[in-house]
C-alpha cells in the first residue's frame, strides 16, 4: 500500500464532501447566525472549514512553523455562499497540488503551530495533516451541518444519503 496515495485519495473524498456541505448554505443565509453564545457564527464556521481543508494543507506541507503571532494567519468569516465557494475552489486547487507534489520522505518532519515562543501544536507533518487537516476539518464540517439544520437548510449526504435525500424527504 502506498500511504501517500491513499492519503491523497482520502483528502480528495473528504474535500468533495466538504464542498457539498458548503454549497448547501442557502444564498440568503444569515451568516451572522449563531446557534449558541459559545459557538462560532455561521460565517465563521463556514470560513474555518474552508481554511482547514483549503489553506491548512499548504501551510502544513510547505512550512515547518506557522507563527500565529507574526500574522501568518488571518481568520476568514464568510459573508456569502458564492464568495465562500469561490475561495474554497481556488484554494483547494493549490492544496491538492501541494499534496500531490509533496515528497513522502518528509512526512515525519516536525511541524509546529506557535504563538510567538509558545508552541500550540507540534507533531510530524503526517500527524498534523491527519489530525489538524482531515479530522479537524471533518469535525467542523459536522458543526456546519448542525447549523444548516438549525436554519432549515437541506443537508447533503456525506457517507451515504442524508435524511433530506431519501425518497419522500
Amino acid at each position: 500500500m502506498d500511504a501517500h496515495k491513499e492519503l491523497i485519495a482520502e483528502f480528495d473524498r473528504e474535500s468533495a464532501i466538504t464542498r457539498k456541505m458548503l454549497a448547501a448554505i442557502p444564498a440568503d443565509a444569515d451568516f451572522t447566525f449563531q446557534s449558541h453564545p459559545k459557538s462560532m457564527t455561521l460565517g465563521r464556521i463556514a470560513g474555518h472549514t474552508v481554511e482547514i481543508f483549503a489553506e491548512w494543507p499548504v501551510a502544513t506541507l510547505t512550512l515547518d512553523v506557522l507563527d500565529m503571532k507574526s500574522g501568518g494567519f488571518a481568520p476568514y468569516s464568510a459573508t456569502s455562499t458564492a464568495t465562500l465557494l469561490e475561495k474554497y475552489d481556488t484554494e483547494l486547487v493549490k492544496a491538492k497540488a501541494v499534496l500531490a507534489a509533496f515528497d513522502p520522505a518528509h512526512w515525519m518532519d516536525t511541524w509546529k503551530l506557535t504563538m510567538g515562543d509558545q508552541v500550540l501544536v507540534q507533531g510530524s507533518k503526517w500527524e498534523i495533516f491527519r489530525t489538524w487537516v482531515l479530522s479537524h476539518g471533518i469535525h467542523h464540517r459536522a458543526q456546519l451541518g448542525a447549523d444548516l439544520r438549525l436554519i432549515g437548510a437541506k443537508i447533503p449526504g456525506t457517507y451515504g444519503p442524508s435524511a433530506d435525500e431519501k425518497p419522500g424527504a
